[in-house]
């Protein structure tokens, strides 16, 4: 069983920044395609970002230019840089784990809170 579990949210004012963490608990790590989703209150939950194992990315519209993932395979963990906050970032961010060519996200984790304030 696959472990994520995310860390590093928090309140931030509008324009700030923020890193999330995710840890991640078996060694396969490096064979799994990782991405960060978010979901704000009454909403869906959207794509953030993803990224492979030998890290190409993939980012939403709404993230790009100010998200950045990335991973540290020695370390099973994954990260998002997060820069130039907007009201609208707020939102649960979860972490989520899938086998490299598997067309669905098997792993989720609990899910950080982001608030951003103006």
């Amino acid at each position: 069983q696959v472990q994520l579990v995310e860390s590093g949210g928090g309140l931030v004012q509008a324009g700030g920044s923020l890193r999330l963490s995710c840890a991640v608990s078996r060694t396969i790590f490096g064979f799994y395609d990782m991405g960060w989703y978010h979901q704000a209150p009454g909403k869906q939950r959207e794509l953030v970002a993803t990224i492979t194992p030998s890290g190409s990315t993939n980012y939403a519209d709404s993230s790009k230019c100010r998200f950045t993932i990335s991973r540290d395979n020695a370390k099973n963990m994954v990260y998002l840089q997060m820069d130039s906050l907007k009201l609208e970032d707020t939102a649960v961010y979860y972490c989520a784990a899938k086998p490299r060519y598997s067309s669905s996200w098997h792993y989720w984790g609990q899910g950080t809170q982001v608030t951003v304030s103006s």
